[in-house]
């Protein structure tokens, strides 16, 4: 998006289902994504925040899931969602050593529109997600504040960049740099589209490894470079699903899961030291928070048809991988680390 080239324009169709009309996340009603990037010297980092609607979502909660793939992550607010089966908050995506300003930031940010929060009512569940942007950024600096989180829900938009923006400033991935990726596909349900979008924060994989479409990509690259890449698997990524398909929190779970599969086609195994984890949530149904009726009524989807969401999820995760490294340029970051960009490999790549 942003009038980026993406993986799409280089001939690259993952899959065989309809993207949406963006080919994001935010193709799912409501959902926004907003970015504050901070790129000076050793400074690469920031924050990337994922707004699931646009109206009070403490009060007006939506069902949610998550699933650990491997559990190498710092990642807060699992507990509850996996309890509940609801989220409350925006999700914010910054780097390892900053979850906790960004959880402090979003609470006072819940806080502000809702001064029942740990007076008549509980308190509230802030969800904040990471990857390690150390080998580019000064991690140590804590150059994220407070400030930076509440900008980047104040910029959500429809439209967002992708790459090396927000908290995949400094992010590597398969040994190239990587960061902020998202896709999209559409279902038809009973007569009716619904839609399937997920954003992915990419900083996992060895570089030999990537795999693009089916071809050996990062064999390729290591031809090129004339260089080995023979480090392990230890970062992680973040993956956010979204969909307005009527869905327990049960059934997210069982959606998320298939994010893997995915995963594994860009080549990842999902190393020892790698954190690969996901949070989804449907639109679909609205959990109020002083809901009076001790019985409620919501739709739910039918279990027999979950093929072709499992499909989706599929997809959209390889297709966003794929976009996350070739939107990002290349990057020096601390102490003169590099990591190139796909976009300087792709043309030999696909030949």
């Amino acid at each position: 998006m942003k009038n980026q080239k993406r993986i799409r324009g280089y001939g690259i169709e993952i899959g065989e289902m309809t993207c949406g009309v963006r080919n994001s996340i935010t193709d799912v009603k409501g959902v926004e994504v907003g970015h504050i990037t901070l790129n000076e010297n050793d400074i690469k980092t920031g924050v990337t925040a994922i707004l699931p609607h646009q109206d009070n979502l403490f009060k007006e909660k939506l069902i949610a899931a998550s699933y650990v793939i491997n559990g190498f992550g710092k990642t807060i607010g699992t507990i509850q969602i996996n309890e509940l089966g609801t989220i409350e908050t925006p999700i914010i995506l910054t780097n390892t050593l900053s979850v906790g300003v960004g959880a402090n930031a979003l609470v006072k940010y819940m806080l502000e529109d809702n001064d029942d929060i740990g007076k008549t009512t509980g308190t509230v569940n802030p969800i904040v997600c990471e990857c390690n942007d150390a080998y580019l950024n000064d991690i140590r600096g804590f150059h994220v504040n407070k400030e930076h989180i509440l900008c980047a829900i104040a910029n959500a938009s429809p439209e967002f960049e992708e790459g090396a923006v927000g908290a995949g400033t400094g992010m590597s991935c398969y040994g190239l740099k990587g960061g902020i990726g998202t896709a999209s596909r559409i279902l038809k349900l009973d007569d009716r589209e619904y839609t399937v979008g997920i954003l992915v924060l990419s900083n996992f994989g060895r570089g030999k490894n990537l795999i693009i479409d089916g071809i050996k990509a990062g064999q390729k690259v290591e031809e090129i470079k004339k260089a080995r890449d023979n480090s392990d698997d230890k970062g992680s990524i973040i993956m956010i699903l979204a969909t307005d398909i009527p869905m327990t929190s049960r059934q997210l779970k069982r959606i998320s899961k298939r994010a893997g599969v995915g995963l594994s086609r860009t080549g990842s195994y999902m190393g020892h030291g790698s954190g690969e984890i996901v949070i989804s949530f449907s639109t679909a149904n609205r959990i109020k928070h002083y809901e009076k009726n001790a019985i409620c009524n919501f739709k739910i989807f039918n279990e027999n048809k979950i093929d072709d969401v499992f499909t989706a999820v599929a997809e959209v995760t390889e297709e966003a991988v794929l976009n996350s490294l070739i939107c990002a340029d290349t990057t020096i970051g601390r102490d003169g680390h590099v990591r190139y960009s796909l976009k300087n490999y792709i043309g030999e790549i696909l030949k």
